[in-house]
């Protein structure tokens, strides 16, 4: 199996300083009696996530150099459970926003739905037509 230093693109000092108060939070407030000692940093943590997402392998097949799959996998569904991903989409979304001299908040909003071809018995004045998509 190839070594995750092949395909390393690990989250650069700059983007770490835009996450890593927000994961420190996290990991701070889940501190006491009954929580096992963090022996994994949490950039490694998210280095790892973000291999799984990039090279689309399975948990299991993480490289050995990460932490264990099992960690990595447990903080991941722990942030999106409790939201703390979508915490994190919002925050850099608003940043991207700011900084294109833009309003935190969007004001408008596109949503576009996959146009699916009906079935061939289906009678043509029962049907909708998509122009735009030829269908």
């Amino acid at each position: 199996m190839a070594s995750r230093r092949a395909y390393r693109s690990d989250l650069s000092d700059a983007r770490w300083a835009l996450i890593e108060p927000t994961l420190t939070a996290w990991r701070a407030a889940r501190r006491g009696p009954g929580t096992a000692a963090r022996i994994h940093d949490l950039r490694e943590i998210v280095n790892a996530i973000l291999y799984v997402c990039r090279t689309g392998i399975a948990w299991e097949y993480l490289p050995h150099d990460f932490p264990p799959c099992k960690t990595v996998y447990d903080y991941y569904a722990k942030w999106e459970a409790d939201g703390t991903t979508q915490r994190l989409h919002d925050l850099l979304r608003e940043q991207v926003r700011v900084s294109k001299g833009r309003a935190v908040v969007p004001t408008a909003a596109i949503i576009d739905a996959q146009s699916v071809k009906t079935s061939g018995n289906v009678g043509e004045s029962s049907q909708g037509i998509d122009a735009g998509k030829k269908i």
